[in-house]
């Protein structure tokens, strides 16, 4: 749980880049890629991240803009990543005009259950991470190169002068 609006903006810094570059990295051939029949696509996915901002901010008080929770899926991953700045910034512009760290203590109904705001941030936080890591591995079986978020990923090891780990 979040106690304080600045450690929120601290994290969701470093953590909006790393969806950028998993974002970036998409290709407008590689949005249709699943893993199977029932499953999002990969540009389903992305596009879930982007509109769960709306669809959960807005239960807390927030009203974030840039796409709205029903929005139709765009035809470019260009399109996706930019909707995608557009409501990560809408939501650091919304908490740091109406909120302050007392706020995060507030509780709100989150699907039936009674949240705080700084948890609920969390959940935010922590649902785009989940969903982000789902994508890699659609990425890797569309071909793609998986950027590095935490650490090199596959094709990275040689940049740092490093042998890629044993499989």
């Amino acid at each position: 749980m979040f106690t304080t609006i600045e450690q929120f903006k601290e994290l969701w810094k470093k953590e909006s880049e790393n969806t950028k570059k998993i974002f970036s990295a998409l290709t407008n051939d590689s949005l249709n890629k699943k893993v199977a029949d029932d499953h999002r696509t990969l540009g389903r996915m992305a596009w879930h991240i982007v509109t769960t901002f709306p669809e959960m901010m807005n239960r807390i008080g927030l009203k974030v803009e840039g796409v709205k929770e029903n929005a139709p899926l765009p035809k470019s991953a260009d399109e996706i990543t930019k909707a995608y700045e557009k409501v990560s910034t809408s939501l650091i512009q919304q908490i740091t005009k109406n909120w302050n760290d007392d706020t995060l203590q507030v509780e709100d109904d989150m699907y039936g259950e009674k949240y705080k705001r700084g948890d609920s941030l969390y959940m935010l936080l922590s649902h785009e991470t989940h969903h982000r890591a789902q994508m890699t591995v659609l990425m890797r079986q569309a071909g793609l190169k998986v950027p590095g978020i935490y650490g090199p990923a596959k094709e990275e090891w040689s940049q740092y002068g490093m042998n890629e780990p044993e499989v």
